[in-house]
């Protein structure tokens, strides 16, 4: 199988996670991806196999507005730092997967400077979409043209244009060759034009083989993104929502329901694919922030690894951090940490985070193995990941107190074991399984056949 099926995830946003300035303005180099380096050894002992890390390129602010797709943003270092972090990662078994923003680029970036300077005589004025001479901006360029949201910062790229095209895809190919990255994170790909993606899978595929496309994608049916022709992964918004309001309201349905929306196996919109599973990241509020009971941290984190999709794990939530949008703005989101403190900050949490990691390596039941809800109340939830003689049966309770989770026989005559403490579990003639559950709290049972 490929590396992105048995992938879990840390999200490295590393303008923030290393202090660099909001604004682009250094004189010189500053060689702040060392401090990255420092976080490699705490991925592996908390046993993510993956990355994804970005912005990562020249910009003038916060990442996404591009300046050089091809130089690594000199607030964090230059190619060759870059080049050396992957090469660590590689070699302690981690893929790395950097950030492609091709909806637009910034106003500092080459094309754009040149239409300022050239208007109607620039090369590049078809580069860009909705360019006309008759309009103007709030920058008062004296020409108008289409941008992200009406961010006109953020100027939407023209990916129907053959020369856009080409600059993008011999981009990621310099990637891939400069730093061999193993895959790209698509910034608004429910904006991007489907034919740009579907030549862009088939390009990244001869160029490597078990190259990861993953796109965000918020709202809509995500199979128009996910499927043989387009991207292996999207962004699963629809289980984020449902993972912290189905606790907040103590409504394991919500959760239930995304799933079987999305993957049941008679008619989900998104069977037999792997959508990319996370609980917070640099654009919504930490998750120990949005959760009205902070004991919910933990079933919460074990639906993460377990239900369906690909486990990703937001820089510092492994210890559990806050963080709210104040007026709008996502720097509280994407907090300064000291590299060196890492170590420290280990808590029950993290210690949580490193034992699912371990059983998901462990237990290939839980990325491979088929869904199968077993039970279902407002406060507990139980269901398989089902392989084809074994089992991993995940129970949650998100009520205060202890409850009793009858589990119904669905393999006949087998064998019961907690997978975190080992101890057996009985089983009656028929298969079922009464197990207690702390509150707040989940367990996972491997079930073997007999």
């Amino acid at each position: 199988m490929a590396w992105y099926e048995e992938a879990v995830f840390y999200h490295m946003y590393p303008l923030g996670m290393t202090g660099s300035p909001y604004e682009n303005k250094e004189e010189g180099v500053v060689h702040r991806m060392e401090e990255l380096k420092l976080w490699i050894p705490h991925l592996v002992d908390l046993n993510f196999n993956a990355i994804y890390i970005g912005p990562l390129f020249e910009s003038t602010t916060h990442g996404y507005d591009t300046k050089d797709y091809r130089l690594v943003d000199r607030r964090l270092g230059d190619n060759k730092d870059f080049k050396e972090f992957v090469e660590l990662c590689h070699k302690e078994g981690i893929h790395v997967v950097v950030d492609g923003v091709f909806n637009h680029t910034g106003r500092e970036f080459f094309a754009f400077q040149d239409l300022k300077e050239k208007r109607e005589g620039s090369r590049y004025k078809d580069w860009y979409k909705g360019v006309n001479f008759w309009g103007n901006t709030r920058y008062n360029d004296g020409f108008g043209y289409e941008a992200w949201r009406n961010c006109f910062e953020l100027v939407n790229l023209n990916l129907r244009n053959p020369e856009v095209k080409n600059y993008l895809f011999e981009t990621i190919d310099f990637w891939i060759d400069e730093f061999d990255i193993d895959g790209i994170r698509l910034d608004c790909a429910d904006c991007l034009d489907f034919d740009f993606m579907k030549e862009m899978r088939w390009r990244t595929g001869q160029k490597k083989a078990d190259f990861w496309l993953m796109g965000e994608v918020i709202h809509g049916d995500y199979s128009r993104w996910v499927n043989d022709e387009m991207l292996h992964s999207v962004t699963n918004y629809e289980l984020h929502k449902g993972l912290y309001s189905g606790h907040n309201d103590q409504n394991y349905f919500e959760i239930a329901h995304t799933i079987r929306r999305l993957f049941d196996a008679n008619g989900g919109l998104c069977r037999g694919r792997r959508l990319y599973s996370f609980v917070d990241n640099h654009d919504v509020e930490r998750i120990a922030s949005k959760l009205k009971q902070k004991e919910h941290l933990y079933p919460v984190l074990l639906l993460l690894y377990t239900l369906p999709g690909i486990p990703s794990i937001y820089y510092g939530s492994e210890w559990g951090i806050e963080g709210k949008k104040e007026n709008g703005r996502d720097e509280p989101l994407r907090p300064y940490i000291d590299g060196k403190s890492i170590e420290s900050r280990q808590n029950k949490i993290s210690d949580w985070v490193k034992l699912l990691g371990k059983l998901y390596q462990e237990n290939k039941e839980i990325p491979y193995g088929r869904y199968q809800e077993l039970m279902l109340k407002n406060r507990q939830y139980a269901f398989a990941k089902r392989l084809e003689n074994s089992a991993v049966v995940v129970a949650v309770n998100n009520d205060e107190k202890e409850e009793e989770i009858c589990i119904p026989g669905f393999m006949g005559a087998c064998k019961a074991v907690d997978l975190v403490t080992e101890e057996e579990i009985s089983v009656e003639g028929n298969g079922m399984m009464k197990i207690l559950v702390s509150g707040n709290r989940g367990r996972l049972i491997k079930v073997t056949a007999l």
